[in-house]
């Protein structure tokens, strides 16, 4: 991670394991904690000693560690609690673990660290760390690891994190950068996996303004470590506690380790608390008001909702950030909510002006920008997304008939054609998971216009992308026109192909990837509300729960 990073490390722990069937089971040995599974031990403690601090910081790293191992443990309610100390020649660290069964499978955890010396005690790192068997096991860390990044390892491993479970490979970030606080690693080839979830925060005596915790993994022969480290210093009498958890649970096939932790975070932060935002009408009155003051008018026929504020630039843009196409479909839907009779004529103007955007009928791309002078650019994300806007207001207008579709129709079906044609050809080889967003508008435009080739591209996209990404060796990725690495918006794509197959031809399989990728997009959002520097976010008390992270690039 380098030498910034390095200076800034300040950890935490967690592990999952995996098995067949089976919860497992924390046992006790030696006054020391195992975590097992079928009779064998998969997570351990260190073996130098359960308890470490180093004691030394030495070339932007930790050194001087100093051991220990519990002398006495007790029950106390639901808990066992084990308790040891540690004689440092500046004085005594009493040391305390207390763990307790949330439910089969999940143990919580606090770690507790007193200091009793009579003077301060710096600098001093203190760990969480523990030991899970398997050789290069599959990480995934969210919205930063995915599986070890893989596909962003092959564009820019210099700006895009990547992680290949290589011995002596660490991974650690500060746990203020995790949207979900867990770590959990993968075994493949033992088909289980191992997540520790954590209590994210600051570190009192730190030395530096905004110093944390950190979470990460670093790997050994045979092993993977998770623990949490930071250079502090403990005043006399000082007492520091760190909660985490850890979790142990069986999967049914590679790629799948992460899904489990994804929905315990959630219902660890149950970030689900609406009634702290504004109200859904006053939410969409304002998106409303915001896109009206984008409208833009180029002559008697060019008309839409424009991208940007209307006194630096007046481009009409089509999908990814201009989304001109979508407010066609979603106004429709959302008519009888907003009263303004102008709704019918802005959603028909803009759709016919859109739908005059110049078809390759070769391939099926098209233009998603106009400035008032000429068309420009086009991708596959953005062509995507603005035919599954059309696609929706055709099936939306079909039903409704207060619209004119035959010009939508005509540009739909000049795009879907070449779009089919191109994807159809054995040659055929997407770059990303960009191209997903083509799944959905084709399995729309097969029924619309009757059209099984359509059918066949989309499912043909979907069977390549389940292909590469349903065993996470290489994630979603590429579907952001800002980012080249593993993100939410390809897993998005794929969601919404697989989904939008399964609602059209319930076939049991697409509802299964569409899970699948929904479950990495959920991993991307934030379940806790992140400490803000000062500044207008936290004079306002910006609240990130429910928001979401970009990417690992990013």
């Amino acid at each position: 991670m380098g030498d910034k990073m390095s200076k800034r490390v300040i950890g935490a722990v967690f592990c999952l394991f995996v098995g067949l069937q089976l919860h497992a089971q924390l046992k006790f040995e030696e006054k020391r904690p195992l975590f097992l599974l079928e009779n064998g031990t998969v997570i351990t403690t260190p073996e130098e000693g359960m308890w470490s601090v180093a004691t030394g910081w030495k070339n932007d790293w930790m050194t001087g560690w100093v051991h220990a191992n519990p002398a006495a443990i007790e029950v106390f309610n639901e808990w066992t609690i084990l308790k040891g100390e540690m004689q440092l020649p500046e004085g005594m660290l009493l040391l305390r673990d207390a763990y307790r069964e949330v439910k089969p499978g999940l143990i919580r955890c606090i770690r507790r660290f007193e200091w009793r010396g009579e003077k301060e005690l710096s600098p001093l790192t203190l760990s969480l760390r523990l030991r899970m068997k398997g050789r290069e096991m599959s990480l995934f860390m969210p919205g930063i690891l995915y599986y070890g990044n893989k596909n962003g390892a092959g564009v820019n491993p210099d700006i895009i994190p990547v992680y290949t479970s290589k011995p002596g490979e660490f991974a650690i970030f500060e746990e203020h950068r995790f949207p979900m606080p867990f770590v959990m690693l993968e075994n493949r080839e033992e088909c289980h996996a191992a997540a520790l979830h954590f209590t994210p925060s600051p570190v009192r005596g730190a030395v530096l303004a905004d110093q944390w915790w950190s979470a990460g993994v670093e790997a050994g022969e045979g092993y993977t470590e998770r623990y949490a480290d930071t250079y502090l210093s403990l005043e006399p009498g000082q007492i520091i506690e760190k909660e985490y958890y850890i979790e142990l649970y069986p999967i049914e096939r590679e790629g799948t380790g992460f899904q489990q932790p994804v929905y315990t975070s959630l219902d660890l932060h149950r970030p689900y608390d609406a009634e702290r935002f504004t109200d859904f009408k006053t939410i969409l009155e304002s998106k409303y008001r915001f896109a009206l003051s984008r409208w833009v008018e180029h002559g008697d026929s060019a008309a839409g909702f424009g991208m940007y504020e209307l006194q630096k630039r007046r481009d009409l843009v089509m999908g990814w950030c201009g989304q001109a196409d979508s407010p066609g479909y979603a106004l429709q839907v959302l008519d009888h909510l907003l009263d303004d009779k102008e709704v019918p004529e802005r959603v028909q103007c803009s759709l016919d002006f859109l739908s005059s955007f110049p078809v390759e009928r070769a391939n099926g791309m098209f233009p998603v920008g106009f400035n008032g002078r000429e068309f420009y650019d086009g991708d596959h994300v953005s062509c995507g997304q603005a035919l599954c806007n059309f696609a929706k207001a055709i099936e939306t207008a079909r039903k409704n008939r207060r619209y004119k579709t035959e010009k939508w129709e005509r540009f739909l079906q000049a795009a879907c054609d070449g779009q089919t044609k191109r994807i159809l050809d054995p040659a055929w080889n997407p770059h990303s998971t960009a191209e997903g967003f083509y799944m959905a508008p084709l399995a729309i435009a097969s029924e619309l216009f009757a059209r099984d080739e359509y059918r066949l591209a989309a499912e043909k996209i979907a069977a390549t992308y389940a292909n590469r990404h349903l065993s996470m060796d290489g994630c979603y990725w590429g579907g952001t026109l800002d980012a080249t690495c593993e993100d939410k918006e390809g897993a998005w794509a794929a969601f919404q192909g697989f989904l939008e197959l399964y609602e059209r031809f319930k076939e049991a399989k697409y509802l299964d990837w569409a899970k699948h990728a929904m479950d990495v997009c959920l991993s991307y959002v934030v379940v806790w509300d992140i400490p803000l520097p000062a500044g207008r976010l936290a004079d306002y008390h910006f609240k990130s729960t429910g928001w979401s992270v970009v990417s690992p690039q990013n």
